[in-house]
């Protein structure tokens, strides 16, 4: 089905690793990841990996972005309690690593 809302949003291609994510938690992190291309428009691609640890820990969620641009690709990984938590912490680190790329790129030209 052809959603035009989604026309202008970057595509984040989410895998959990052995569990079922919900679509609430999808909707979540792309909505997340979107806030990026304020940033950097220039994003090819985004890659988020979801993975559940086996520990007695509260914090044992993974959340693992891999973003890519032209010439570069970043990557950050999180452990919290919850995915959400992680997707808004990894967030905002990929935030400043691409404001740092669009300063460097700015001083280039």
């Amino acid at each position: 089905m052809f959603n035009p809302i989604n026309t202008n949003n970057m595509k984040v291609n989410t895998q959990s690793v052995n569990f079922n994510a919900d679509q609430k938690l999808i909707n979540f992190i792309q909505k997340r990841m979107d806030k990026l291309e304020q940033y950097y428009d220039k994003v090819i691609k985004t890659e988020v990996y979801l993975k559940i640890e086996n520990t007695s820990g509260k914090e044992n969620k993974i959340f693992e972005a891999h973003v890519s641009v032209p010439g570069d690709s970043f990557v950050v990984k999180k452990i919290c309690k919850t995915f959400e938590e992680g997707t808004d912490s990894a967030v905002s680190s990929l935030e400043r690593q691409l404001k740092k790329r669009k300063q460097k790129l700015r001083a280039h030209i």
